[in-house]
């Protein structure tokens, strides 16, 4: 299993030994069991599997994964059109409270 499209900088303290390519996909070390199990369930389910946080424990990075099921497409039209709502009245408090509007 692969991690993808997640950006990690290097580390700024390394000098020529950390530099790696920020955005390339990242191996989860896993055992066999958690694998098949993981790849079961996202086949037989049509389910997603979905990094929740990154975290670091004992030098090692650590990511908490989660599975769901994806949304409708009326679902994703409902949530972009909240969203656009959520950040134009986030805009118009900003510009209220510095007195511009």
């Amino acid at each position: 299993m692969w991690l993808d499209g997640v950006h990690i900088p290097p580390y700024q303290f390394a000098h020529g030994i950390g530099a790696h390519d920020p955005d390339r996909a990242r191996k989860l070390l896993m055992h066999r069991r958690e694998i098949d199990k993981l790849a079961h369930q996202i086949a037989v389910d049509h389910l997603a599997l979905i990094p929740l946080s990154l975290y670091f424990k004992e030098g090692r990075v650590k990511v908490e994964l989660g599975i769901g099921r994806g949304r409708k497409k009326s679902d994703k039209r409902n949530a972009l059109a909240e969203r656009d709502v959520k950040m134009e009245m986030a805009k118009a408090l900003g510009r209220q409270a510095k007195g511009r509007d």
